[in-house]
């Protein structure tokens, strides 16, 4: 039976499980949610974001979609990197309180947007940010989650009498790889497995292919 699956996360390969990123939790898909304060709408949005260029796109398509909006103010958090903005609202009401309801909720690389259509009735500065961070809040509580675990790439060697226990270990594992490459003797290829799988793992290729099968570290 195929072990359970998480989501692998971004980055190079890595040599060891030492080296590797801590797990961390994102949202499993997009997700929106609508507030209405004094007769302003803010419509909250949030996705998955891996990459600054990422985010900004995400922005972006939003700004496209709603020309006539007030403000888009967004925040995003991806590992080290947070960035915000309040887009025409005053200083600290808008973006700072987004970015806070990110990380409040202990998620990672995500960007949030919150797109405002101003109702008439002046909110304050503390109005104002109850608004930006309720509505992030109440998205990011009811969006899917996902928990990432980083994979620890192994280079794998086989000869082709042997491919289809590997390809039926590889599905035992849940193990990502990449493209098969063929040469005279058999076939090698990156393989992407959990940490605490790697030994067992090669244990299993070693013994099925009676030594005759290789995983090391990348």
């Amino acid at each position: 039976m195929a072990r359970p699956r998480a989501a692998a996360g971004p980055g190079p390969a890595l040599s060891g499980p030492g080296d590797l990123p801590a797990p961390f939790t994102t949202l499993a898909g997009p997700w929106r949610e609508n507030l209405l304060v004094e007769n302003s709408e803010f419509l909250a949005f949030a996705e998955r974001a891996d990459a600054p260029e990422q985010a900004l796109a995400q922005l972006n398509s939003l700004r496209g979609r709603y020309p006539d909006a007030t403000h888009c103010c967004w925040a995003y958090r991806i590992g080290p990197l947070q960035r915000f903005h309040d887009d025409g609202e005053p200083g600290g009401t808008a973006g700072a309180p987004i970015l806070k309801a990110i990380e409040g909720q202990g998620l990672d690389h995500v960007m949030v947007v919150v797109v405002r259509f101003y109702g008439g009735v002046k909110l304050g500065t503390g109005g104002l940010a109850r608004a930006y961070s309720g509505a992030a809040a109440a998205c990011l509580r009811a969006a899917p989650k996902d928990t990432v675990r980083p994979r620890l790439t192994l280079r794998v060697q086989v000869p082709f009498a042997h491919l289809s226990r590997l390809h039926h270990l590889l599905g035992r594992y849940s193990a990502g790889h990449g493209e098969e490459h063929y040469g005279a003797t058999g076939v090698s290829l990156s393989v992407q497995v959990f940490p605490e799988d790697a030994a067992a793992f090669t244990a299993e290729l070693r013994d099925a292919t009676r030594g005759e099968g290789v995983a090391e570290p990348a």
